[in-house]
């Protein structure tokens, strides 16, 4: 089969979906690897490494598209010509789409795809079971994200993340806390204690307290035995006296944090408010907060998505898309996800869908001119 690998054109965006050591894999099992030119080079793959790992260099867009049976992306592809290239016109008749397609907010994409008899696969809708764990994106994804979230509040704190002992005196270690200890906020954690800080974790579901614990961190979330867990694995909404119980926990150690990091998420809507500007003015000045929630409407009542605030004295950000400040590693990692779902997907060079798999049924939103899920 053909496989398509278009240049990402969201502003900003510096990841491809396939790295080289990618493509000889594929070529291996009896496909063909097309790439733009040009796509790879701002994760530094640049074209000369795809044509020595046996891809085709396509110089327009459109024959990629138009010529492909399967297309690989990161981002959903566009349908606002205002906003650029109109990918998905070109899509061929009953070719495969895979990328994180967001289905839930994406609504009118997803009717475009199943108009047009595209099968398409959702990486973020990727079951979070054993069996998925090397297709796992947002994993890998959120992995990046929350170590990177750690470099960003020691490199903006403005005092040391370590206990120091010098000629001036000894200055205590920093004091974090994370909100929410999925893989984000573990690695989050994880990062901050390497660096030196003394850590603070919370989270809905105590059944975390385990893994908060195992990478360092002092487990304060609430410890009632309720159901804040859906089947994924991800923290439910929770009603309005949870939610206030929930608040008056966080404010408790927020006083006292030198730097937050939230990672709080709901699939499918906006992210929850757990750190509103009243708590904001009991924080120390100097406190910083990395809101790694900024893309759903942030964790942080007063977040503005890619922009610094200040509001007390501290300091809010709202980072958008923090894997590709790490392109490299995020474009292996994306690569490989992918390329382990394809073989999953995939028989002698041929797409197979078993839709009574659950991977499969999970993670396919369109196929044959019908909603699957």
């Amino acid at each position: 089969m053909k496989i398509g690998i278009p240049k990402e054109i969201m502003h900003k965006e510096t990841r491809v979906s396939l790295v080289p050591d990618s493509v000889i894999k594929l070529l291996s099992q009896n496909n063909e690897v097309i790439i733009e030119t040009g796509a790879g080079e701002q994760a530094t793959f640049p074209d000369k490494s795809y044509l020595e790992a046996g891809a085709t260099i396509a110089e327009r867009f459109e024959e990629l598209i138009s010529e492909s049976d399967i297309v690989l992306k990161i981002h959903p592809p566009n349908m606002d010509k205002h906003l650029g290239r109109v990918e998905t016109d070109l899509l061929k008749d009953g070719s495969c789409l895979i990328g994180l397609l967001q289905p839930l907010s994406n609504t009118g994409l997803i009717e475009t795809l199943r108009s047009k008899n595209i099968t398409s696969l959702s990486l973020d809708a990727i079951p979070r079971i054993a069996r998925a764990q090397s297709m796992d994106v947002l994993s890998s994804m959120s992995s990046l994200a929350g170590y990177k979230s750690a470099i960003m509040a020691a490199n903006t704190l403005e005092k040391y993340f370590p206990m120091m002992m010098t000629a001036a005196g000894t200055y205590a270690p920093a004091k974090g806390l994370v909100l929410g200890a999925g893989v984000a906020g573990l690695q989050a954690i994880a990062t901050s204690k390497r660096l030196g800080a003394v850590m603070q974790a919370f989270d809905v579901r105590p059944v975390v307290k385990e893994q908060v614990e195992s990478v360092g961190a002092t487990f304060v979330g609430l410890t009632e035995e309720e159901n804040t867990e859906d089947s994924g694995g991800y923290a439910k909404e929770m009603n309005e006296e949870s939610q206030n119980k929930e608040r008056d926990l966080i404010q408790h150690y927020a006083k006292d944090a030198d730097f937050i990091i939230t990672t709080a998420l709901i699939p499918g809507r906006p992210a929850p408010t757990l750190i509103t500007k009243e708590m904001i003015t009991a924080m120390k000045p100097g406190s910083v907060i990395i809101d790694l929630a900024a893309e759903s409407g942030g964790n942080c009542e007063i977040t503005k998505p890619g922009e610094k605030v200040m509001e007390n004295g501290v300091a809010i950000f709202g980072p958008l898309n923090l894997p590709s400040t790490m392109p490299i590693h995020a474009s292996q990692m994306y690569s490989r996800n992918v390329v382990n779902l394809l073989e999953h997907i995939m028989s002698e060079g041929e797409l197979v869908l078993d839709l009574d798999d659950v991977i499969t049924s999970g993670c396919c939103i369109t196929h044959k001119g019908e909603l699957i899920s």
